[in-house]
This record gives C-alpha cells, structure tokens and sequence, in this order.
C-alpha cells in the first residue's frame, strides 16, 4: 500500500473519531489506528527502498549522462584539434605555395632578362658582321667605280678587288 494512501486513512479516522468535549483531544478507535501504524511499518521501509532504488537509478542515470558528456567533450576537442591542425596545414601549404609562385616568378623574370641579354648580344654580333660585310661591299663598290673611272684595266691582266676591314 502506498503511504500517503495509509496518511490519508489517519486522516480519516482523525476526522471521524469524537471529540473531547471542551479540549481538542479526540478519542480514536485503538485497533483502527494500531492496525494503521503496523501497515505503516511495513508500507514506510518499501517506500523507503523504492525511493533508494530511484536515487540509485538518477545516480546512475547522472553517471552515465557524465560519461556521455564527457565523452563528447573529448570528441568535440579532437575534432577541433584536428580542425586547428588542418588549418595550419593549409595555411602553411598556402605560405608555401605563395613562396614557390613568388620563386617561379622570380626565375621567369630571371629568365626572361637572360634571354634578352643573349638576344641582345646575338643581335650586336650580327650587327658588328653585318657592318662588316657592308664595309666589305661598299669597299668593292667603290673600287670598281675608281677602276671604272681610270678606265679599264688591260685586257689580260685580271686584278681582284681588294677588300679592306
């Protein structure tokens, strides 16, 4: 029987038990109460166990749910550890990556002012033959139209042009 069932029950004989007149004593059936108190007695160390086993049961209950909790805490921070990790890695690749298309950069424009400097100097060496020939030329140029301007040379006497640097 529950316990606040057997309350009730005193309850009830208290309220229908007869007074004393002129005090605020009542007089109450003694088997009634007796009969109450002994289920009581027995009623009172169930509840008692019932409601150890309950705390036993939110203890375990709380146990678990910290375990839980804990258990996703330290997920939660491995997780954002490996996040914070992933994030440098990427930051240092992106740092990395930076320096390599800075050092690419860098050799293409190395490159390209090699490139011009031998182009340069091939042109200037082609300049300085080029020049040369043309001083070649116009020097045979100019000696046939002196030949020419003396008059021609002996029919049987062949002279080769003289060229001159």
């Amino acid at each position: 029987m529950d316990i606040l069932a057997l309350v009730d029950r005193i309850e009830e004989l208290f309220n229908n038990s007869r007074a004393v007149p002129f005090t605020r004593s009542v007089v109450v059936d003694e088997d009634k109460m007796l009969d109450i108190i002994d289920q009581m007695r027995v009623t009172v160390p169930e509840e008692v166990k019932k409601a150890q086993q309950v705390t036993q049961s939110r203890d375990r209950m709380l146990a678990q749910a910290q375990e839980e909790a804990n258990r996703i805490v330290a997920l939660a921070r491995e997780k954002a550890e490996q996040i914070v990790e992933r994030e440098a890695i990427v930051k240092s690749a992106q740092t990395r990556g930076a320096q390599i298309i800075a050092q690419a950069r860098e050799e293409a424009a190395n490159s390209r002012h090699d490139a011009d400097d031998y182009v340069i100097e091939s042109l200037q060496g082609m300049e300085e033959e080029v020049t040369k020939l043309l001083t070649q030329v116009r020097n045979g140029i100019r000696k046939i139209e002196e030949d020419r301007m003396r008059g021609s040379a002996p029919a049987g006497s062949e002279t080769k042009p003289e060229f001159k640097n």
